[in-house]
């Protein structure tokens, strides 16, 4: 039986990777507790051709997605792993500086369903700095969230934007969808880690 509904988000991960080899190398994902809410916003304008006086052609354009994530705290390892942020282990202070380097990484999280949650990932994503705000108590204490803006592009060695589960997934799969980055084996199932 499939969702009717979909609501909530929870178990937003993330996952840095390298290219070695002319291949993609995930490290394990890590957790990005708090998530509050997630939007994607489709990239890339629909191509239109007009010849004998009609719309003689027409194709979707997929750059993959413009993202925001709010979240109650970025966690330090994403703003090092993820945005390059250098941590002074000495002095135990972070440091946001001009020169650094941002890594791209996996975005994996779920939407909870009235079935069954259906989880996703991202696979080729590049985030920017995130916002900071706060505000001072009142008589009512309301957290601050952060904002998180990111673009998941189609990722240079199979061009592969989102994959995530279905119905028919197999449970083995779906249990395992955090242990590592889902890859397909390209015959119908299999997970790389």
């Amino acid at each position: 039986m499939s969702n009717k509904v979909v609501f909530g988000l929870k178990n937003a991960h993330f996952a840095p990777y390298e290219i070695i080899d002319g291949e993609i190398v995930y490290d394990a994902p890590i957790p990005l507790p708090g998530s509050v809410e997630l939007s994607l916003e489709p990239r890339g304008e629909m191509v239109e051709f007009y010849a004998d006086d009609i719309l003689y052609y027409s194709s979707a354009n997929n750059q993959g997605y413009d993202g925001t994530l709010t979240i109650a705290n970025i966690p330090e390892e994403f703003l090092i792993k993820a945005l390059g942020e250098q941590l002074d282990e000495q002095d135990g202070v972070l440091t946001e500086s001009t020169t650094d380097k941002g890594k791209p990484f996996a975005l994996l999280f779920e939407f909870d369903g009235d079935v069954k949650a259906v989880r996703h990932v991202l696979y080729n994503c590049t985030a920017n700095r995130p916002t900071i705000a706060s505000s001072t108590k009142t008589d009512t204490v309301e957290p601050n969230t952060n904002e998180l803006t990111f673009v998941a592009s189609p990722r240079p060695t199979d061009y592969r934007v989102k994959t995530k589960t279905t119905e028919n997934t197999p449970q083995a799969i779906y249990d395992a969808w955090y242990d590592a980055v889902y890859e397909s084996d390209g015959v119908g199932g299999g997970v790389e880690g």
